[in-house]
């Protein structure tokens, strides 16, 4: 029965009265389900709430819930999400700043638009996870004031907040106009010189693995040019000598960032580190020179995320795709292709080229359809899903194919109660196909009810609207309970059906 009512909580057509009854006898499970509906009111979303104490968060992220609706003297929690969405009240920041919960204050610390007198009285908690919650999301005037916070957690924090200004963060970068920090997590807690044991058989230890201080707070300072370099308002001129930093995570950081001059790209290109070169690759900062250099990388990932780069050359891009798995996904470069150039690609002899334009979706109707017609099967594999495709056309790439575009055509947003049937009935037919089938809005009753004897595709036509109402009661019994629920959640379930699985709460008084 809890799958059943899991299912109708998600049921489109299950109606308000129906609503109201699910949420008298809802927990936390069916709670889940129902906060996601489109129609909730506010009415109902009051009456889960106090029902079900989890799902008022939720309801209040999702503006059901409003700041009558909740005291946060009870439900602490669900105001400081209305707060995180500025639909809270000033009176509650201040009560919620001098809050003796540690988290709830922390919490608090990373809300939008809070008062000045409460970001001063946050920016001196006593707790440092307060005061660099608050410099994760602070604005740059705070941020200029916590610079030289005596914590270096604080500091960590600043560093990734995009609102701190370049000056500040590039000494936090650099360490210059600032006085040493005296604190870090590592030494505020244990006596140094420390390193913490990545495999601390301690319980309530919170230490990040490998942490570690021998007085000059190494590993927090680490963590703050980290931060820093990955921050895209740090400034350019502050980075380019962390190209050859002993730290590796320092110079992959620096790899990513797309204000890199072309001399500090050069540097990392030959980077022993082939994730610090990967990262590099789908860099657009990086210039024709360096992008060769990649191409010729002897790491497979790096010519792979070198595809992914949208300022590629389209030659270099054609030889990647020849000799690296790309997998069927539209690459950014080929996106932005000219309509010469796409007409260029769809006509190469090199099947490598005609793969990559045939996973675009705007493609001409004369370009779609002679890449349907193409011999290679992988280039007609990732034109199929394409809407437009006549049913002749799909039937003749099936017929030219076989089971190693079912799956795709399938999935043809244009494609045909008529020709879905087909497909259920060829022989051995691909499991990815029939999954596609049972999700498809073109599905008739024939090629769901055959979707069914597949395990996998069988939850899937359960939830399908197209399914006859007899067939979808029947399946509430399933014994797989990804059945039951997505039975319960067809929305072709009569209504009488929907009300009778929904048990009434007992009156008061019944035994």
């Amino acid at each position: 029965m809890h799958h059943v009512l899991c299912g109708l909580a998600a049921n489109t057509s299950l109606p308000s009265q129906l609503i109201d009854r699910l949420i008298a006898v809802a927990d936390a499970d069916i709670a889940a389900d129902l906060v996601r509906r489109a129609d909730l009111t506010r009415a109902q979303a009051a009456a889960l709430a106090s029902r079900v104490e989890e799902s008022a968060v939720p309801l209040a992220y999702a503006g059901l819930l409003t700041a009558d609706d909740v005291d946060p003297a009870t439900r602490p929690d669900a105001a400081l999400a209305l707060l995180a969405e500025r639909a809270g009240r000033v009176e509650w920041t201040r009560a919620f700043a001098e809050d003796p919960v540690v988290e709830r204050r922390e919490k608090l610390a990373a809300c939008p638009g809070l008062p000045p007198d409460v970001v001063e009285i946050l920016a001196t908690d006593p707790d440092v996870r307060v005061v660099a919650e608050l410099a994760s999301w602070t604005s740059p005037e705070t941020a200029v004031g916590l610079a030289g916070h005596p914590h270096a957690e604080v500091r960590r924090a600043l560093a990734a907040n995009e609102a701190t200004p370049p000056a500040v963060l590039a000494a936090l970068l650099t360490g210059e106009g600032l006085p040493p920090a005296r604190l870090c997590l590592v030494c505020a807690r244990e006596r140094i010189p420390f390193t913490h044991d990545p495999h601390c058989p301690r319980l309530d230890c919170d230490l990040p693995p490998g942490a570690s201080c021998d007085g000059s707070h190494e590993s927090s300072t680490h963590e703050t040019q980290r931060m820093a370099l990955l921050n895209p308002t740090t400034p350019t001129e502050a980075v380019p000598d962390f190209a050859e930093h002993p730290s590796v995570l320092l110079r992959w950081a620096l790899a990513g960032r797309r204000d890199l001059p072309p001399e500090v790209c050069a540097r990392l290109a030959c980077d022993p580190n082939p994730g610090v070169r990967a990262d590099l690759a789908e860099n657009p900062a990086i210039d024709d020179v360096v992008t060769r250099v990649l191409a010729g990388d002897r790491e497979h990932e790096v010519r792979r995320r070198l595809a992914h780069n949208p300022l590629v050359p389209l030659e270099v891009l054609i030889d990647l795709a020849r000799a690296t798995r790309i997998g069927a996904t539209l690459l950014p470069r080929i996106a932005r292709a000219s309509s010469d150039e796409v007409v260029g690609l769809a006509a190469s002899p090199d099947p490598a080229a005609r793969l990559l334009v045939a996973q675009r979706r705007d493609l001409s109707s004369v370009v779609r359809e002679a890449l349907a017609a193409d011999t290679d099967a992988k280039v007609a594999k990732s034109v199929a899903p394409h809407p437009g495709l006549p049913e002749g056309m799909l039937r003749a790439m099936l017929e030219r194919h076989g089971p190693r575009v079912a799956a795709q055509v399938a999935a043809n947003p244009d494609a045909t109660s008529a020709l879905l049937e087909t497909l259920t009935r060829h022989q051995a037919p691909a499991r990815k196909a029939l999954r596609a089938i049972a999700a498809h809005p073109n599905a008739s009753v024939p090629a769901l009810l055959a979707c069914l004897a597949d395990a996998r595709a069988r939850p899937v036509a359960a939830r399908h609207a197209a399914l006859p109402p007899s067939v979808a009661e029947k399946l509430l019994t399933d014994a797989d309970w990804r059945v039951v629920e997505a039975a319960a959640a067809n929305p072709s379930l009569p209504e009488d059906v929907m009300s009778a699985l929904i048990p009434r709460p007992r009156s008061r008084g019944t035994a």
